[in-house]
């Protein structure tokens, strides 16, 4: 008689993934969509979610307050299907996120894709005093040429994260990263199996990533003044 073989569980089974639009977006925001798709076929529960002021109809954002209590809300909601939860989004929406997870919100991890680390061209109004209460796995994924934060303005701002910390540059991208959604979605994917798939699908990870680093995340040849090109792909802190 033969033994049934027990089908293999997915990489990302039991981990849920809350993603919230940027501010001038909604949930069906190509950026997020395409991270959905990239993580919910490796077993992920994914959630993307609507800011109050975009289900009411309005253009402006709500206060920051309002935004980080509708994210946890949302995340409550996810958590009761899947335990293990990594929050993030686009923009503004990973902003609040982390803002979340620093005032309390328990998170296995934040994703934020094009963070706003200061208002374009104003480095002297930085939204960086939360990151020091961060201690868990995040990855950050920006253009070079994003004018809401350089590649170094934006290691030397997440050196004050407590947990690991992984940076990776699409080449010549700004904060909209137009037509790069795909590169994205892969390199969250692998992020995310690396950091929290099971031991053997993370043992196989480095090696994903780094046949999506020669194809989508090389550092911009030519980086701002005094900030030293990391390696291709990115740096990662631990």
């Amino acid at each position: 008689m033969t033994t049934p073989r027990r089908s293999r569980a997915a990489p990302l089974d039991g981990v849920g993934v809350l993603l919230a639009p940027g501010a001038g977006a909604d949930r069906e925001q190509p950026a997020l969509v395409a991270l959905d798709d990239a993580l919910r076929a490796l077993g992920a529960r994914v959630r993307r979610m609507d800011f109050p002021y975009r289900r009411a109809g309005r253009r402006a954002p709500d206060r920051l307050p309002v935004l980080v209590a509708s994210l946890a809300e949302e995340a409550e909601a996810l958590r009761r299907l899947a335990p293990r939860l990594v929050l993030g989004g686009r923009s503004m929406g990973g902003r609040v996120a982390s803002v979340a997870v620093a005032e309390g919100l328990d998170a296995a991890g934040l994703l934020l894709v094009s963070y706003p680390l200061h208002p374009p061209g104003r480095p002297d109004r930085p939204r960086t005093g939360h990151l020091g209460a961060i201690g868990v796995p995040c990855l950050f994924v920006s253009g070079t040429r994003d004018a809401f934060g350089t590649p170094g303005e934006l290691e030397a701002a997440t050196a004050a994260i407590r947990g690991p910390v992984t940076h990776r540059w699409i080449q010549g991208g700004d904060h909209g990263l137009r037509r790069r959604d795909a590169e994205v979605a892969e390199l969250a994917a692998a992020w995310a199996v690396g950091t929290f798939g099971s031991a053997s699908e993370r043992s196989a990870a480095p090696g994903r990533v780094r046949a999506t680093r020669s194809a989508s995340s090389r550092t911009d040849p030519q980086p701002p003044s005094g900030l030293t090109p990391p390696p291709a792909g990115g740096r990662r802190r631990g």
